[in-house]
């Protein structure tokens, strides 16, 4: 209690008297003059007391300071010498950057400089212009004079879409309301309302907002469409919304089968892909014979083995079947004569290669054969040889031409009109193209097609033993045939045949008997072909030829495979057949022709008694 009463209070606040407040003005001066004195002095002693203190510090020494310029010691600084540059900095030039001006083109020029008014001018109109567009419009102070939005009623609407859409809507209306405000990019207009391209960058038509991708920011602008705007013209466009939804329907439904196509397609090519790679394996699976040379027997019969299974077949040699005994002058006779299986006479092909032959060596080695017309009158029967009479018809410098005559039993059975000529190469020449059809090597004997029919269990016996007699005849024939194409149709309509034939291991012979060895095979599955043609049955009537045409222009070796195809015609109850040989190489051989009586097993009523003559 006594240290309270011991400290210094302060009194309480007095209420000033109303006399003692009322100042004279010489008096209010003297207390200002007073309070500025005082204010002096105050500063007099601070600075006094600063210099006391500033002179000698603790450690009596000379307290730190800056030197002023004009003093003279060594330490003061003397802004009369610029410093010097230093060398290792190498060559760089001032600049004064305080002098610098923006002139908005991405360099800094010094003033003197030129610069373009103009362009100045008008990036500053420029600059001004967009200000302005960015601005919103002016409020006015008469409500009902401001735009209004067309929902509620609000003056508070959104300028985007005033300025880009014409659209006077607020903000809040727009997030209430998005199936209509709402905005809709370029592909939801294509694939929603089924619009296109064109129609979509019309901005007359269909304004759009264009805004950054928010994908990648080197990506195009979006597009954005007000959603409203966007159903009025797809209404207007396809009539009314059902009827853009059948349209949408439709072509879902067709994207639908075109996706289906394409994967059945894909499918299909990939089941065709799985079944020629299963074929593939099991035909390199089978075993292939490796024969070896023929070796003549003593029935005349040629024989080849097979060195891996031992397996033999007999052939008959090209040579045999063309080899004719010369009885006198231009008298020629056959040794051996074949029957096909099934076949009414001798062998056509035989027939033409033994009068070839025969003609060819009544002929000057330096004449070519150049062309043959034969006409079979009869059949010949293969128990009975043939006699060949040639008859020189005409002998020129560059063309000969023979006839030769075969005789059985008295009776002529075949006439033939050949012409040979002196080879001209130097004359120009031209040939029909080389059909694209697969090499031999991807296409299989006739011997082993025979094979797999035989193997077949869906064959009947009547086909089985047809197909037996052929597998037996093809493997003793001198030639080897392997079908590249069969019943082909072209684009005109045309049904073609090709095959490929070789002479079976025939040894190296001239030109002239490579020429017989070609009229050999060109009666091979000539004619023939104009059954499957007009669709006659396997067993029915075959064909009864009547005269081919062989056009021989260029000398190949027969020993190697070469294309026959062959094509036929309705002429007048008969038919007629033509064909073309080709080499390997593309080369036009020969050019064939056959005319030949093709009569199905069908009879007329009055002819139904009447026997026939062979």
């Amino acid at each position: 209690m006594t240290d309270s009463a011991a400290r210094t209070t302060t009194p309480p606040l007095r209420e000033p008297h109303e006399d003692s407040l009322q100042l004279t003005p010489e008096q209010i001066k003297q207390i200002e003059i007073n309070r500025l004195k005082a204010k002096a002095r105050q500063r007099e002693k601070e600075q006094e007391l600063l210099i006391s203190t500033a002179s000698i510090n603790a450690n009596n020494k000379r307290p730190l300071g800056v030197t002023p310029a004009v003093s003279n010691s060594p330490t003061a600084p003397s802004g009369s010498k610029p410093l010097k540059r230093d060398s290792r900095l190498g060559t760089y030039f001032e600049y004064d950057l305080s002098k610098m001006v923006n002139s908005k083109g991405g360099f800094l020029l010094e003033d003197g400089n030129e610069i373009d008014e103009e362009v100045r001018r008008k990036e500053k109109e420029r600059e001004r212009q967009r200000a302005r567009q960015n601005l919103d419009p002016p409020m006015h102070l008469e409500r009902d004079r401001n735009p209004k939005c067309r929902e509620c009623q609000s003056v508070d609407i959104d300028q985007i879409f005033k300025k880009v859409f014409n659209c006077q809507v607020c903000k809040k209306c727009q997030n209430d309301k998005p199936e209509t405000y709402s905005l809709l990019t370029k592909t939801e207009c294509k694939e929603d309302y089924l619009l296109t391209d064109p129609e979509l960058r019309d901005e007359e038509l269909l304004p759009h907002l264009l805004k950054a991708n928010p994908h990648a920011s080197t990506y195009a602008n979006m597009m954005l469409y007000l959603r409203y705007q966007v159903e009025e013209f797809a209404w207007k466009k396809w009539g009314s919304p059902e009827a853009l939804d059948l349209e949408y329907e439709r072509r879902v439904q067709e994207k639908n089968k075109k996706k289906n196509k394409k994967f059945e397609q894909g499918l299909k090519e990939l089941r065709k892909r799985t079944k020629g790679t299963i074929w593939q394996r099991r035909r390199d699976e089978e075993h292939k014979h490796v024969f070896g040379a023929l070796e003549r027997g003593p029935d005349g019969q040629s024989l080849q083995v097979c060195h891996t299974c031992g397996f033999s077949v007999e052939h008959e040699q090209i040579s045999t079947s063309l080899e004719v005994e010369e009885l006198d002058v231009n008298l020629f006779r056959s040794k051996s004569l074949w029957l096909p299986a099934r076949s009414r006479g001798v062998f056509g092909g035989q027939v033409i290669s033994q009068a070839l032959v025969s003609a060819t060596k009544c002929v000057d080695p330096a004449f070519a054969l150049h062309s043959l017309h034969c006409y079979f009158l009869l059949s010949a029967s293969p128990s009975t040889p043939i006699i060949y009479h040639v008859d020189r018809v005409r002998q020129g410098r560059t063309y000969v031409t023979f006839s030769v005559r075969a005789h059985q039993s008295g009776r002529i059975v075949f006439v033939m009109m050949c012409s040979f000529q002196k080879p001209e190469p130097w004359q120009p020449s031209y040939q029909w193209p080389m059909p694209d059809v697969p090499g031999p090597e991807e296409c299989e004997d006739e011997e082993v097609r025979f094979s797999r029919v035989l193997e077949s269990p869906n064959v009947s016996s009547k086909a089985k033993k047809w197909f037996q007699d052929a597998l037996t005849e093809r493997m003793k024939s001198p030639i080897a045939i392997r079908r590249a194409r069969e019943h082909h149709v072209n684009a005109d309509g045309t049904i073609l045949y090709m095959y490929w034939m070789q002479a079976r291991n025939i040894p190296k012979y001239e030109a002239p008997f490579q020429k017989c060895i070609l009229s050999y095979i060109s009666d091979m599955n000539f004619i023939s072909s104009v059954p499957k043609i007009i669709g006659l049955k396997r067993f029915g009537t075959g064909p009864d030829s009547v005269s081919m045409t062989v056009l021989t222009n260029l000398i190949v070796e027969i020993g190697y495979f070469m294309l026959f195809l062959h094509q036929g015609q309705d002429l007048a109850e008969q038919w007629y057949t033509d064909g073309c040989m080709y080499s390997r190489n593309g080369n036009l051989v020969a050019v064939t022709s056959q005319e030949g009586v093709v009569r199905a097993n069908i009879r007329g009523p009055s002819e139904a008694n009447v026997k026939a003559k062979l």
